[in-house]
């Protein structure tokens, strides 16, 4: 199945175009592409692209006059990926809704993407910080038992604080992030 506007075949020299143009006129017509197709291209489910035309981060998606089905086309499939990208990165649906509207606003809109994606960067770096410390815990802990294991109580009870140090910032940093989520 192919996902582009355009025919990969070698370009139909002058000649040719003269004598089959309604081959030629099909070949570069848009193709349009049903909602499992962008599906596939984006890597989105078909119900979540239904869901994000509904809450409007998706918008003017076309359908098909006879069945009423959408359909999409190229343009349509690159805003797609930006949205699939964007939604890998965890961005807010708020924060998607918001970059995908001001795409097309110029320099004022392009301040708004910077703004966006800064933001959605802190939120990744906090993310990375938190599981960092989740990693710190879980090695900390390999080494408790190890030295539990091994019947090194001295040891094991230096770790086992280092541990308990961690898991109490773990905890404030778990509450912390549950506060920001709401």
């Amino acid at each position: 199945m192919t996902l582009t506007q355009y025919d990969t075949c070698e370009p139909i020299d002058a000649q040719a175009a003269d004598i089959v143009p309604d081959v030629m006129a099909e070949r570069w017509s848009p193709r349009w592409h049903t909602i499992r197709e962008a599906s596939l291209y984006c890597g989105l489910s078909e119900s979540t692209l239904r869901y994000y035309e509904q809450v409007g981060i998706i918008s003017g998606i076309r359908r098909d006059p006879i069945s009423g089905h959408r359909i999409y086309d190229d343009d349509d499939l690159a805003a797609l990926t930006t949205i699939s990208c964007l939604s890998a990165t965890g961005m807010p649906l708020a924060d998607m809704r918001e970059y995908m509207a001001q795409r097309s606003s110029g320099k004022v809109g392009a301040q708004g993407e910077v703004e966006l994606l800064q933001r959605q960067r802190d939120r990744l770096e906090a993310e990375r910080n938190f599981l960092e410390a989740r990693s710190e815990y879980v090695g900390l802990k390999i080494q408790y038992w190890a030295a539990v294991a091994d019947g090194d109580d001295e040891l094991a009870g230096e770790i086992g604080a280092k541990a308990a140090k961690k898991a109490e910032t773990l905890g404030q940093q778990a509450s912390m992030r549950q506060h920001n989520v709401k």
